[in-house]
């Protein structure tokens, strides 16, 4: 997937502002390069002035190791998936101080949300695909949440649930996601059919781009995304 700087950029630029980061955060970084979320975990700190702790791969898979660690490095901000998330919990952490918990790249199951905000963390659903720079809409857990909304998308992104005639659904109805705006990567490297399959004109406005993410969705009253499967399966 190619991602053009500037994709990247509006995304920090999106981040430091909500969920929030500043200098004064420590972010632990977990993840593996191979990974796209883990540019969020080496840049953002870059960019806001903060500290980043890389944390080794033996202890990021390790629950107990992981959670020492974050307590000795003062880590404030931790970005993973529910899996390290899990793991964390079943060895018993919880946070020192104020702790901000990102949460993505899988489905957030409604009860490992009511255990991360048992926790008294900030805890935020991260959601988004490669294509549209790793994340394109956040929602802060409020608790009781089943099933976990998407939420509302990050600054310059837009998401549209549309249906096979590219028309936009109704509230409650579900339809196919649809992700525009800033975050949209060129395409796929050297795959120009792939990336006319998935990158499509927009209906409404000549010149612009939508990824077409496969996924089915619905807006909900409040005006969030809940997500209820694949469109492919």
């Amino acid at each position: 997937v190619v991602v053009p700087h500037r994709a990247l950029a509006n995304l920090l630029a999106a981040m430091a502002e909500e969920p929030g980061c500043t200098a004064d955060d420590v972010l632990a970084s977990v993840t593996t390069l191979s990974f796209d979320i883990a540019a969020l975990e080496l840049f953002l700190p870059l960019v806001t002035g903060a500290r980043v702790e890389i944390v080794p791969a033996g202890e990021s898979g390790d629950g107990e190791r992981l959670a020492a660690r974050l307590a000795s490095c003062g880590a404030t901000v931790l970005q993973a998936t529910p899996t390290t998330w899990r793991l964390l919990l079943d060895a018993g952490w919880t946070p020192d101080g104020p702790f901000t918990a990102l949460c993505g790249g899988e489905a957030m199951p409604a009860g490992l949300a009511a255990r991360l905000t048992a926790t008294g963390a900030a805890v935020w659903n991260m959601y988004g695909p490669t294509e549209t720079t790793i994340w394109s809409a956040v929602h802060r857990l409020r608790g009781g949440e089943d099933p976990v909304p998407l939420g509302h998308p990050v600054a310059h992104t837009d998401l549209y649930v549309l249906d096979a005639e590219l028309r936009r659904t109704p509230v409650g109805v579900p339809g196919e996601l649809y992700i525009g705006g800033a975050g949209l990567a060129d395409g796929y490297l050297h795959r120009p059919e792939l990336t006319a399959e998935r990158f499509v004109q927009h209906p409404d406005e000549p010149g612009a781009r939508l990824y077409r993410t496969g996924d089915l969705v619905r807006y909900r009253a409040d005006g969030t995304l809940e997500f209820l499967g694949r469109t492919d399966f």
